[in-house]
């Protein structure tokens, strides 16, 4: 029997997201979600996506991310998709930070697993959590190939004049400091899936990636290759995002520890938890800031302003690193969803040839689409993002190569 079968895991500081993908012809088998791992009410829901599939969801106390798999491994046997399954050929795994070293997906060794762990450093939020997630799933099925897809591979392409800060350089490879990107997955497949939308190949195209959730971040890649990106060394840097601040002058730091007093951990969890929307008018969710600027609410229109003001910026910084630009893709929650933040970006910047219709960008939909006028010089796309399925062909493509 030919193993054909993904098992994706996307191990966060308190969840462990997960899809079961048949690559024979790319369906998806079930997926679900254990969140808030550690504490007594952990939920897990799992949904069996095959005909006649269903959903089921269970209550209880999750002690850590050892037995979160152990879960996940329990609901896929449940239906018939087990971990111990001939049919499935690797697990791949989401491994936030992968600095220099990792610019493909990588099978994972214990050399590889203690360069991932130099790493956390860099990336204390999430790397850890990558780590667990590797190692439980190395105990569970240890004559698999389990393999480690990199949010930063895909920016690792970048010239060292966009990835390179303008600090002393000895200082700065002392420390890895440099602007890595996040969000690299999706990039990917969503500046190859807008290619294809406009019936052609990456290499003939340059386009522009918005993926804007509650972490947001763009991309400018030409030819199928990123050449800059809005992230830097953290996930910090760049537009504005739920929580984050996005781009701001490094000075407001030491003017908050000399002023205000602010210790450096209390700095940390002010730009990264309580800026962006939230900090602007105490909501991060779009379709509630989008509702109450239709009301009025001036602190919403001030947040919603601001977040638009940084998305133009970056379009049109971009549209001058590309030269050329053949499509500006939005994607992720509010890209896919949020028909005013669109028509917001592209309002004036008509002269860069961007033009949004009113009528099609109104249309909700789960497909990618255009939603410029037919004959635009720069198409302007919806496009879904779909991580998992891109970190599932890449695992794939490498355990069959």
């Amino acid at each position: 029997m030919t193993a054909t079968r993904v098992l994706v895991l996307n191990s966060g500081s308190s969840s462990v997201k997960y899809q079961l993908l048949d690559m024979a012809d790319g369906s998806k088998l079930a997926m679900g979600l254990v969140e808030r791992i550690g504490e007594a009410a952990s939920r897990c829901v799992h949904t069996l996506l095959t005909p006649g599939g269903s959903t089921r969801e269970q209550s209880g106390h999750i002690a850590d991310h050892s037995a979160a798999l152990k879960a996940v491994a329990a609901e896929l046997d449940a239906d018939g998709l087990g971990l111990d399954s001939p049919e499935l050929a690797a697990i791949g795994h989401r491994v936030v930070h992968g600095g220099l070293r990792f610019t493909a997906p990588t099978v994972v060794d214990d050399t590889v697993l203690q360069e991932i762990e130099r790493l956390v450093p860099v990336a204390p939020l999430h790397n850890p959590a990558n780590i667990i997630g590797i190692r439980t799933a190395r105990e569970l099925r240890p004559d698999l190939p389990q393999v480690a897809v990199f949010d930063t591979a895909f920016h690792t392409t970048m010239p060292e004049y966009a990835a390179r800060y303008a600090i002393d350089v000895a200082t700065a490879d002392a420390h890895r400091i440099r602007r890595y990107g996040f969000h690299g997955t999706s990039h990917a497949y969503v500046s190859r899936r807008t290619a294809a939308l406009l019936g052609r190949t990456p290499e003939e195209v340059n386009v522009i990636v918005l993926h804007l959730g509650n972490g947001a971040s763009a991309s400018a890649v030409a030819g199928g290759v990123c050449v800059d990106t809005s992230m830097g060394l953290t996930p910090l840097e760049g537009l504005v995002m739920g929580t984050r601040s996005g781009d701001i002058d490094p000075a407001v730091i030491f003017h908050l520890t000399r002023v205000a007093g602010m210790s450096i951990d209390e700095i940390d969890a002010l730009l990264n938890k309580n800026s962006g929307l939230v900090g602007l008018c105490g909501d991060n969710d779009m379709r509630e800031i989008v509702r109450r600027t239709e009301e009025g609410d001036e602190r919403a229109e001030l947040a919603f302003d601001i977040y638009v003001q940084r998305l133009k910026k970056y379009i049109g910084a971009y549209t001058a690193v590309l030269g050329r630009v053949d499509a500006v893709a939005f994607t992720a929650g509010v890209g896919e969803n949020s028909a005013p933040v669109r028509a917001a970006a592209a309002a004036g910047l008509e002269g860069l040839g961007l033009t949004v219709d009113a009528g099609l960008n109104a249309v909700r939909s789960d497909k990618a689409r255009l939603i410029s006028p037919e004959g635009s010089r720069v198409a302007v796309a919806v496009v879904p993002t779909d991580e998992e399925r891109e970190i599932a062909q890449q695992v794939y493509a490498l355990v069959n190569d």
